[in-house]
């Protein structure tokens, strides 16, 4: 791969635009049904909680993998990452007057929550069940 290709791939700035592009444009969609400028606001939340999550994600995994032994080193951050973006996202949409909160969160919470179980199952892997 190219070098600069690497690197603008591993870019933590790329990381959080495309997020919000994303699921901003996600939640544009999941919101198409309703009168502008509605779906454009659900899409400018959501993104700008995308990008935040994109931020903070892979940190809190970090924390709360090295928090837990045994079999709940697998499931528990996951799990509690999952519910934290589900509370964040559900809080944050109803305050903020979003009319399909479940369509516009549905697909985030799915990325976020499988890249939360996939990074959390790689680096507990690798330090065993019993560590």
């Amino acid at each position: 791969m190219p070098n600069a290709l690497h690197r603008l791939l591993s870019s933590g700035v790329v990381h959080v635009l495309f997020a919000f592009l994303a699921m901003g444009s996600w939640a544009v969609f999941a919101n198409r049904a309703h009168a502008m400028p509605l779906p454009l606001y659900a899409g400018l939340v959501q993104g700008t909680i995308s990008a935040c999550l994109t931020l903070f994600l892979k940190s809190v995994i970090d924390w709360l993998s090295k928090r837990f032994v045994g079999s709940a080193r697998f499931w528990a951050p996951p799990v509690i990452a999952c519910l934290g973006s589900a509370s964040i996202l559900v809080a944050i949409h109803a305050a903020t007057g979003t009319p399909e909160i479940l369509k516009t969160i549905a697909f985030p919470l799915l990325v976020s929550t499988s890249y939360a179980a996939i990074y959390n199952y790689s680096i507990s892997a690798r330090r065993g069940f019993d560590t």
